[in-house]
């Protein structure tokens, strides 16, 4: 994160995937269907199905296959691995546990990098306020979504939940958190209203 004038900051939380696992399994709980970008099945073939993916398939790298600069995707992916999980002492690569494992130690490294911008020039705070406010200026292709920058979603999601006064869930998260609840004994999630 990037503390910027006036309380605005960028704040960029990304996987190195084209998509972090959660999506995909969103995306087949709700019955959709997902770009070919965001995985491959069990056989290493691109699939738009999420199932497909979240059941013994795997996640491609940013930018998709190598054709679209998947490498790069690949080469940030190898590099996380390194602070994460060489440097910091923990597992990694294919040594990580299963998303869907709970059974065993997940044993993820983690790695944190802090930098006072003080050190480099003056005035970080105002050049970032500017910079973020040039980028959220810039002409939209589309005009009903304009151009936004890392935390600018956020932001945007805990201002809705903020006036809804709760975080919005698809009916089938619902269903299956309730599902999980029953298997485990504990009381189910209490919904506000049952709106999809």
């Amino acid at each position: 994160m990037a503390p910027a004038a006036n309380g605005d900051y960028f704040a960029l939380d990304m996987a190195t995937t084209t998509v972090a696992i959660g999506k995909v399994e969103l995306a087949m709980r709700t019955g959709q269907q997902v770009p070919l970008t965001w995985g491959v099945d069990k056989n290493g073939k691109e699939t738009s199905n999420p199932a497909d993916i979240y059941h013994g398939g795997g996640l491609l790298p940013i930018a998709g296959g190598e054709a679209s600069g998947g490498y790069k995707g690949y080469g940030l992916n190898v590099l996380v691995e390194i602070f994460c999980g060489i440097l910091g002492d923990a597992a990694f690569g294919p040594l990580v546990r299963s998303w869907q494992n709970p059974s065993t130690e997940a044993n993820l490294g983690q790695c944190f990098g802090a930098i006072d911008p003080g050190c480099f020039g003056n005035n970080f705070a105002e050049r970032l306020s500017a910079f973020l406010n040039i980028l959220r200026y810039l002409e939209a292709a589309d005009p009903k979504k304009p151009v936004l920058v890392a935390g600018d979603p956020e932001r945007q999601h805990m201002a809705k939940c903020e006036e809804l006064g709760g975080i919005p869930y698809h009916v089938n998260q619902i269903t299956h958190s309730n599902e999980v609840a029953r298997s485990l004994g504990v009381a189910p999630l209490q919904t506000l209203s049952h709106h999809v």
